[in-house]
């Protein structure tokens, strides 16, 4: 099916930035190079986020194409695994990417290094600088 990630706010708005290092991702999800996994509570943190640094109207279309692109995955979390104690707020990506089976969370928030201390269950971050080397820009 191709490679799933959870998408922390943090690293949304490095690639939604047009003049951003990282704005060619959004591309390839777009052409749909990856796959976006999403819950309620991600999808309202982006919009109030987004509403914040960008626009009303940016936040509005960015859930338009997220929430209509054939490479997402809406997942709703049954269960709280509350993983990250130092920022519990973070926890909705966790649980987000349990349920999703999300090969990465990709992230450039320290809090989530308190993941490599969880044996079970195992969930992999990595930054954005790292998961563009995995997706990296075309040629």
């Amino acid at each position: 099916m191709g490679l799933k990630i959870v998408l922390d706010t943090n690293c949304l708005l490095q690639i939604m930035g047009a003049n951003t290092k990282y704005h060619y991702l959004f591309d390839k999800f777009l052409h749909n190079e990856f796959i976006l996994c999403i819950s309620t509570d991600i999808l309202l943190e982006y919009e109030e986020i987004l509403k914040q640094k960008a626009s009303i109207t940016a936040a509005d279309l960015f859930i338009k194409v997220i929430s209509y692109s054939s490479n997402m995955i809406r997942k709703e979390p049954f269960y709280k695994f509350n993983l990250i104690q130092k920022d519990n707020d973070d926890n909705k990506f966790v649980d987000c990417a349990i349920v999703s089976q999300a090969d990465y969370i990709v992230t450039n928030d320290n809090h989530f290094k308190e993941l490599q201390d969880t044996p079970f269950p195992k969930i992999e971050t990595i930054n954005l600088e790292e998961f563009s080397k995995i997706v990296p820009k075309s040629s």
